[in-house]
């Protein structure tokens, strides 16, 4: 038996540029307490179709059921009930189902408090999972005290609480470290087996297939393959998985008795344009003997670091260890515990909150989590802003920011509104409104965490470049081993920190 059944689904999107097409003519079944993961690059649709198994969104055309209910017609108390008591949501914007107010506990048990289960078993269950996802220290933290992988945990606690027959999660461990992440795919495949609850995660880590009942390819709107297979939808058409085709220059079909075989040549390789002869400059931001703490609790203490000019370094370690806490000292959006940071041989703790500014304004650029961009706005506009700011004539803001989006792949979604980018589409923006700016540091947090694997790839590549051909000292806040392995200098916090 299907719990959900989508049949050519399409979902249009009108905008004073024009329609965007987000699905075009997706057919789907999951199979009742199946976990199904989707995979698919940035901006393919998988997110779309969450927001619509979750009756956030309606399709343009096409019919979609789940579990016997027509989300085309659900409506008023019909669809909160169904949201409220069959589902389960796990959205990548995380950050946006925790109340600031709340402390971990009262998040994770707030939607069986609101179903009318008594406190005692709200706390007990509450309890139960954050002890699953390695909380249980942290159940009093208000989530402006918990990191944002420990965020992300807690959001997900939060929707597999009241046990939904539909659990859908919009990548559930972007921001999580390698150990983190296996935690939580296999507490998500424990509970969705446990509870025989249909689940539907979407993802860019090959890892989550581990936990897979089956794994679809979603791209340009439409299912592209199952498993290592392509599918061939209706007219004929089809796709080849993007990973058979990877390195790929040209590609030849030939008939067979057996169907059809394809012929793959490959690129030549490009030479690689980082030699080790190259050397790191001048240090641009250091930290001496560097504390944080919060109410008491050590982020960090006696941490010493040199960054240095033309060059990408890695700020890695687990999940809570103070990898975004770091890139706010350096940015001077926070002040140490005890110790210094110095940016340009400037002392920031000695800086009022203007001159932080101005610093920030001058020579530090910024990519942080929640890319912080303007809806609104087109993508383009929203580098051109950050240039304005900066006293970059108009003309030359223009094509700096033409030149940046086509760097990061986004020059034919340039003059796209931001609030119609997808979640990694907008992380690119973000990057590319950092990278226009040419600051002499930039700070970058978990920039890969919401892209595919090959966008991630040239993200990494395009920062270790511009560090090595600018001078300019990038430094990443990450756990993602492909953007890791771009960078030419590691910061171990776990290591460095004890």
């Amino acid at each position: 038996m299907s719990a959900v059944e989508a049949r050519d689904l399409f979902r249009l999107y009108s905008s004073p540029e024009g329609t965007s097409v987000a699905l075009q003519g997706l057919t789907l079944d999951v199979v009742d307490g199946e976990l199904l993961v989707v995979f698919g690059p940035s901006g393919s649709g998988k997110s779309t179709l969450l927001r619509i198994l979750a009756g956030l969104d309606r399709p343009s055309a096409g019919t979609v059921s789940v579990l016997g209910h027509d989300l085309r017609t659900l409506r008023g108390r019909a669809l909160n009930e169904y949201r409220s008591r069959t589902l389960g949501y796990a959205d990548q914007h995380y950050a946006r189902a925790l109340a600031p107010e709340l402390n971990a506990r009262q998040l994770v048990g707030l939607r069986l408090a609101l179903l009318g289960v008594g406190r005692a078993e709200c706390e007990r269950v509450a309890d139960r999972l954050l002890e699953r996802v390695g909380l249980e220290g942290r159940r009093d933290a208000l989530p402006g005290e918990l990191s944002g992988g420990q965020q992300q945990r807690v959001a997900i606690c939060a929707a597999l609480a009241h046990r939904p027959r539909l659990f859908i999660a919009d990548e559930p461990t972007g921001e999580l470290d390698s150990v983190n992440a296996a935690q939580i795919y296999e507490l998500i495949r424990a509970l969705s087996h446990d509870l025989a609850a249909t689940t539907v995660l979407v993802s860019h880590d090959p890892e989550a297939a581990a936990v897979a009942d089956r794994v679809v390819q979603i791209r340009d709107g439409r299912v592209s393959g199952e498993g290592s297979d392509a599918v061939v939808n209706r007219g004929g058409w089809i796709r080849v998985p993007e990973e058979l085709l990877r390195g790929a220059s040209r590609a030849r079909l030939e008939p067979a008795p057996e169907g059809v075989i394809l012929h793959v040549r490959e690129r030549a390789a490009e030479p690689d344009r980082l030699t080790e002869e190259q050397k790191p400059g001048r240090v641009v931001a250091r930290t001496v003997s560097l504390g944080k703490s919060y109410d008491g609790e050590h982020v960090f203490r006696n941490l010493t670091i040199e960054l240095a000019a033309g060059q990408l370094s890695a700020v890695t370690g687990p999940s809570g260890s103070g990898k975004s806490t770091l890139l706010h000292l350096l940015a001077g959006l926070d002040l140490p515990s005890a110790g210094e940071v110095l940016v340009l041989d400037t002392p920031v703790s000695a800086l009022d909150a203007t001159q932080r500014a101005r610093l920030r304004r001058n020579h530090i650029g910024l990519v942080t989590q929640g890319t912080d961009l303007v809806p609104f706005l087109t993508a383009k506009e929203s580098v051109e802003l950050v240039l304005a700011m900066r006293g970059v004539s108009r003309p030359d803001a223009s094509a700096r920011a033409a030149s940046t989006l086509a760097a990061v792949g986004l020059d034919e979604l340039s003059e796209q509104r931001v609030a119609r980018l997808s979640m990694g589409e907008r992380q690119r923006v973000a990057v590319a409104r950092a990278l226009a700016a040419r600051p002499q540091l930039l700070l970058a947090d978990e920039p890969t965490a919401r892209l595919d694997e090959a966008n991630a790839r040239a993200v990494g590549r395009l920062f270790a470049e511009l560090a090595a051909t600018t001078g300019t000292a990038i430094v990443c806040a990450t756990h993602d081993p492909v953007l890791i392995e771009q960078a030419r200098a590691e910061v171990p916090l776990a290591t460095l920190a004890a």
